[in-house]
């Protein structure tokens, strides 16, 4: 029998005259999590899948800044929006 995964998302918001790093603004599992992906798709917001990111991620307090050690991984992700918002102009 195979184990279905819960559905889990988390949200990062950067504003680099408020912060240093990027700190997380939504978390959450099953009808939150699909919630945080439908408020992304409404917005247009990126979406990258990205399990054991997420699951590091969402130990992290609401509007905690990500701490330096997932700063390489969340680097990328933000590249990747970046990657994104350029194909799309």
């Amino acid at each position: 029998m195979k184990e279905h995964k819960r559905l889990e998302a988390v949200a990062l918001t950067y504003k680099s005259e408020t912060s240093d790093a990027p700190v997380l603004s939504a978390k959450g599992k099953g009808k939150i999590a699909q919630s945080i992906i439908d408020k992304a798709k409404e917005h247009q917001v990126p979406i990258q899948q990205d399990e054991s990111l997420v699951e590091l991620l969402s130990q992290l307090e609401l509007n905690e800044a990500i701490p330096d050690e997932l700063y390489q991984a969340v680097a990328e992700v933000f590249a990747f929006i970046y990657r994104v918002d350029q194909s799309k102009k």
